[in-house]
């Protein structure tokens, strides 16, 4: 948290930067007010950089865009039915809405958008008083009609109006609350925590794309734990992703295991540190796909859990199982496929590595690593890495070096056979021209024939390849 007068010196760079003071200059000539409001003026507090630059103002949509064309380079009217405007005004992207006074039904996800005619008015039906600042312009004057400085002051989050009122107008804003307990590190205020939890249904009235876009901003944050903990805590997650708090499993006296749930949490703050470490890349953007699965690893242990003798507790095949309702609940919540698809993958193969760690393997069985992973390698590294708990040291210690030589021997086998490209040693037209067939099943046949081998074995050169291949048809391979 910055000095307010740091913060202030930091509005006045933004208030005189150049489309800035183009745009404000614009709207006080049309004798329009105009605001910079919400995540610029909270984060100049916060001293951290606002990628947007949000404005609001009394002027309709149809009078923003009188006064924005001129000077704007490009608009667009994609918002104009809820009072929004987007346009591009000396290189900047920038959006002014019109100051708003929604209402809003009781069974409706969608407010009735009307047009308010204060700027305080519509700083108070912001979702939380952090976000309901406003510097207005030009004069350069802070507007902080719902105490959001002095909640900043103290981290504190808490709703610009009453949090019943505030989640029942709009109960995504339940999420919204828990994405910002993690990524401003604030602590949610008792009454707005309480609201939250009585009223924790009505986040079935939400769309499945805005609850699926507002899970992803949460674990997209540099630390999601408190905001995933505060959704399980208040009974969110319980409707929008029951795996996970189903995964706090009940540990007795003589059946004991890991805490699941906590582990989950843990493999997550792992993975992003990881996904960090690991990249060179200053612009990288979170990976939502090793995210997700490491979240969502285990959520196969509930339905596979055996009690044996002697107090021990197994989940056999908890990585299909999990698998499987990974892509089931991401399918619900509408995801991509090709998300679904990887994260499903990295969840069936997360437990493959640990039998490295009970024997030496085989090339051939590093090389199928590799292929099963695919373009999930890297991503599959990331997983396997962070799934490593224990608070024994000398395991943990132990897991990390067979992993290193695993990836060592990964490394070593692509340079040596660029096994990226694994592929057999004959093509299609080959098979056919070696055994004398037309198309069909038996080309299939050979072809995985000479991939088996290839994998096993290495690269065996064409002549090596042709001549297994005919022994392999002659021995019955042709049947």
């Amino acid at each position: 948290m910055d000095s307010v007068a740091a913060a202030l010196d930091r509005l006045t760079e933004v208030a005189t930067s150049r489309p800035v003071a183009r745009l404000s200059q614009a709207f006080a000539e049309a004798g329009q007010e105009l605001a910079l409001v919400g995540g610029p003026v909270r984060d100049a507090f916060l001293g951290r950089s606002a990628p947007d630059l949000d404005f609001t103002t009394d002027a309709t949509p149809e009078r923003i865009l009188e006064i924005v064309r001129p000077i704007a380079s490009a608009h667009w009217d994609i918002g104009r039915a809820f009072g929004t405007i987007g346009a591009k005004v000396a290189g900047e992207t920038v959006e002014i809405t019109t100051y708003r006074a929604d209402s809003y039904d009781a069974d409706s996800r969608k407010p009735e958008v009307v047009f308010g005619d204060s700027l305080e008015g519509d700083l108070g039906r912001r979702d939380f008083t952090v976000n309901a600042m406003a510097l207005r312009l030009p004069e350069r004057v802070l507007v902080d009609p719902t105490g959001g400085l002095e909640d900043l002051m103290a981290g504190r989050l808490r709703t610009a109006s009453d949090p019943d009122v505030s989640f029942d107008d709009d109960p995504l804003r339940m999420m919204r609350a828990a994405r910002f307990t993690a990524s401003l590190g604030f602590v949610l205020d008792d009454a707005a925590r309480v609201s939250m939890t009585e009223r924790a249904e009505r986040i079935g009235i939400i769309s499945a794309e805005r609850v699926r876009d507002e899970l992803v901003k949460l674990i997209s944050s540099d630390a999601p734990h408190a905001g995933l903990e505060l959704l399980v805590d208040t009974g969110i997650a319980e409707r929008i992703l029951p795996e996970l708090p189903a995964l706090r499993l009940t540990v007795d006296g003589e059946h004991r295991h890991k805490d699941v749930y906590e582990h989950s949490l843990t493999v997550l703050d792992q993975a992003i540190e990881l996904e960090g470490s690991r990249s060179d890349d200053p612009d990288r953007t979170p990976d939502v796909v090793v995210r997700l699965a490491a979240l969502l690893h285990d959520i196969g242990k509930p339905a596979t859990r055996r009690f044996e003798g002697g107090g021990t507790v197994t989940f056999h095949h908890h990585d299909v199982v999990g698998a499987k309702l990974a892509r089931k609940r991401l399918r619900a919540l509408r995801f991509d496929n090709a998300t679904i698809d990887s994260v499903g993958a990295l969840i069936e193969l997360h437990q493959r590595f640990f039998g490295y760690t009970e024997g030496g393997w085989t090339d051939s069985a590093v090389r199928r690593y590799v292929r099963d992973a695919g373009d999930q390698l890297e991503r599959l590294h990331i997983l396997t890495r962070a799934d490593v708990t224990t608070r024994n040291r000398r395991k943990a210690e132990r897991l990390a070096h067979a992993y290193d030589d695993l990836e060592t021997r990964i490394a070593e086998l692509a340079a040596r056979e660029e096994m990226d490209s694994v592929r057999p040693d004959l093509t299609g037209e080959q098979i056919m021209d070696a055994l004398d067939i037309s198309p069909g099943p038996a080309v299939g046949r050979a072809y995985r024939f000479l991939l088996e081998l290839r994998l096993d074995e290495g690269p065996l050169g064409e002549e090596e390849a042709t001549r297994r291949l005919l022994t392999w048809w002659a021995e019955g391979g042709k049947d």
